[in-house]
């Protein structure tokens, strides 16, 4: 018997597989859950649990940003322009958001 916290979550939580590495990516505000309004600028954290990782990630996603705020003088194929696999999967289910790590260097 599968618990009902298990079936409906109550705080956002997805179970990531990026580059055959998992993790797990989790929000602490429930708002994400039922409210759209909520998904402008939100947190997000992310523990992989891998050795390089000595503590958990916090991101900050803004759904709002605009793609001609990036700098357009890199070649989109540039080193520079790579987005880490992580940030690519948080764009499966917020297309176009960006993905600020908060002083963490990125990694995954």
């Amino acid at each position: 018997q599968v618990s009902p916290g298990l079936r409906t979550p109550r705080l956002p939580v997805w179970l990531c597989s990026v580059s055959g590495r998992h993790g797990v990516l989790f929000g602490t505000d429930s708002r994400l859950l039922s409210d759209w309004k909520s998904e402008r600028i939100f947190h997000l954290y992310f523990y992989s649990g891998q050795q390089e990782q000595t503590q958990t990630a916090h991101l900050t996603i803004d759904t709002h940003s605009h793609h001609w705020e990036e700098s357009q003088r890199e070649d989109p194929c540039s080193p520079g322009r790579r987005r880490p696999g992580l940030e690519m999967a948080i764009r499966t289910k917020w297309a176009g958001a960006t993905v600020s790590w908060n002083g963490t260097d990125p990694f995954f």
